[in-house]
């Protein structure tokens, strides 16, 4: 397998979670590396609130890569918890705490433990716009049709 790899650094902020293993990647082929709660005991989150929990890590990221976080498929699908702001952004200039905006889309509550996979991190290069403004955009076969303009099928 040839997959390119970009070193990334990881600060804890404290001693106090040093058993909540760093983010990691489940399989060979995981995109996403899974990031844990970092929390002294539980968070309850109830259907339709937001928590924001936290990771108890920093990050450095390269100049023209993101981190975006992701929901884990397995909390969505069975508990109904989503990254509310689905795909975050950490910037590589953001140097705070990594926390992660949960967000409780079903009728039940839902309980964080510490060291639960909240998460995953997923490293993406990006490219900056150089934006220009014009009076006219070249024209296309989609025009200006909008949301569900081509059809359920």
């Amino acid at each position: 397998m040839n997959i390119l790899t970009e070193r990334i650094y990881i600060k804890r902020i404290s001693d106090k979670f040093m058993d909540i293993p760093l983010p990691s990647y489940s399989t060979d082929g995981s995109a996403g590396a899974d990031i844990r709660a970092a929390l002294e005991g539980e968070l309850t989150i109830e259907p339709g609130k937001v928590a924001m929990v936290p990771t108890d890590l920093m990050v450095e990221i390269p100049s023209g890569y993101e981190i975006q976080v992701r929901p884990r498929s397995g909390l969505a699908a069975k508990y109904g918890i989503g990254v509310l702001n689905s795909p975050g952004t950490i910037d590589s200039d953001y140097r705070g705490e990594v926390k992660v905006i949960l967000f409780n889309f079903s009728d039940e509550p839902f309980v964080v433990k510490r060291g639960d996979r909240i998460a995953q991190l997923v490293l993406s290069k990006y490219y900056k716009m150089e934006i220009t403004e014009t009076d006219k955009l070249n024209d296309s076969d989609r025009g200006a049709g909008g949301f569900g303009h081509t059809g359920k099928k």
